[in-house]
């Protein structure tokens, strides 16, 4: 990034005030075949990605959740199981034509009466401090033009004794895998999105803005910035993907 009005959209370089239009963009694009896509991608892995998040948040019944970015639902649906009747569940998300697909979704297999829906940048939420027992984000710190911004507002909307927890792409531990990786992210990925989501450039947005993202580390150390203590991750599947957890004690 070469100055504070420009950030990166993928490998490219544009207007800070340009990239959240762009990022909604690819996101209104694939939103009607954005489950399908995530099956075919990881070959229904995410699911276990997803699982094992919500085991390392150990939210419980009666607790309040904020699950940023929630997309079609998928964090948010398995938190309002287990929050129960007590519990509330806040699916937010700063793309319209995502919330209102994961909102469908969720309506349509009976999840009613614990959860509620906020469009909100992350950067900005709209919630007051110390509000939430867990805040999640899955697959979404990556879109975010000012990552820190979000990581901040996290720690100001958790409890005292609450955690947040950052699911998202990462950076491979082993330089074959990560050969290996690009070689599918580059090559395979956009002709997939091609193929069943009509849209090839927006996974190839995907495959960059992965690239760009903090590594493991560097993402441990912005967390310890923002507030958070006992910061750790879980690498998954080689450091394809990486589980972050802070405390806000």
């Amino acid at each position: 990034m070469s100055d504070d009005k420009t950030t990166h959209f993928g490998y490219q370089e544009v207007p800070v005030e340009e990239k959240q239009q762009r990022v909604r963009a690819v996101f209104d694009s694939v939103a009607s075949r954005y489950d399908l896509m995530n099956d075919l991608m990881s070959a229904g892995v995410h699911r276990l990605w997803k699982r094992r998040t919500i085991e390392l948040a150990g939210v419980r019944r009666g607790q309040r959740v904020l699950d940023l970015a929630a997309g079609t639902g998928d964090l948010a649906q398995k938190f309002s199981k287990i929050v129960g009747p007590d519990g509330d569940v806040v699916m937010s998300d700063i793309n319209e034509a995502m919330l209102s697909h994961g909102r469908e979704r969720l309506v349509d297999e009976g999840v009613v009466g614990n959860i509620d829906y906020a469009i909100a940048n992350a950067e900005r939420l709209p919630f007051a401090d110390n509000s939430f027992d867990c805040v999640t984000i899955g697959f979404g710190l990556r879109n975010v033009t000012h990552k820190q911004f979000a990581l901040n507002e996290m720690f100001r909307v958790l409890r005292a004794g609450g955690r947040a927890l950052i699911l998202e792409f990462s950076h491979p531990v082993s330089r074959p895998l990560s050969r290996a990786y690009d070689l599918y992210s580059f090559t395979l990925l956009p002709v997939m999105g091609k193929l069943v989501a009509g849209d090839a450039e927006s996974y190839r947005y995907l495959a960059e803005s992965i690239r760009m993202h903090p590594d493991q580390d560097t993402l441990l150390s912005m967390m310890e910035q923002a507030g958070f203590e006992r910061c750790s991750y879980f690498n998954m599947t080689g450091g394809i993907v990486a589980i972050h957890r802070g405390y806000k004690l």
